[in-house]
């Protein structure tokens, strides 16, 4: 009997605990309301913690062409997730520097695998801190090709040409802003 009873709360605690939908309750009505969890990873609030990368790209507004670029290609819940993720994030005015028409170009629906390829080109799968690169390292991108960090001044750059500007730690990862955008060869 006592095992019965014990097996009877288990099932009611997990049933009650599984539950999808919410009810919410208007203040001004008074009616309930179901609701069902519409967001993934980059929709939970949190104050406390360090921001993820996608939270932490989102309150720069030098990175805001990035963000919408990122938003286009549906990758705000990959890049929210828990990773570890290292980002290279170009400024807006390394967007600026393409040909002209580049970027709205990028932006259309019909262009979201170049879009998606080129901000893998940008991700690494890992953490890779400044101070932790070496002249001629190379990393596997999540685009599956290769970047490679010359060292130019003692500073490390992407494959020479693009220059880290800043390197910022967020809660799944690294985001190392840069001012050029890192296209495939």
């Amino acid at each position: 009997m006592k095992k019965s009873l014990f097996i009877l709360s288990l099932a009611s605690l997990a049933l009650f605990s599984c539950k999808k939908n919410e009810i919410v309750t208007t203040a001004a009505s008074g009616t309930e309301t179901p609701t069902a969890a519409t967001h993934g990873q980059e929709g939970v609030v949190d104050e406390d913690s360090a921001p993820d990368i996608v939270k932490l790209a989102a309150g720069n507004k030098d990175l805001s062409t990035l963000v919408t670029a990122v938003d286009k290609a549906g990758l705000t819940t990959s890049l929210s997730n828990a990773g570890p993720f290292t980002v290279f994030a170009p400024v807006n005015e390394a967007f600026d520097k393409l040909p002209a028409g580049t970027v709205d170009d990028l932006l259309k629906p019909e262009n979201n695998g170049k879009l998606t390829d080129i901000l893998g080109h940008h991700t690494y799968v890992g953490v890779i801190k400044a101070e932790q690169f070496t002249d001629g390292q190379n990393l596997g991108m999540v685009d599956g090709k290769n970047i490679t960090i010359k060292m130019v001044n003692g500073k490390p750059t992407v494959n020479g040409t693009v220059n880290i500007v800043a390197s910022v730690p967020a809660s799944n990862g690294m985001v190392h802003v840069v001012d050029g955008v890192i296209l495939p060869q």
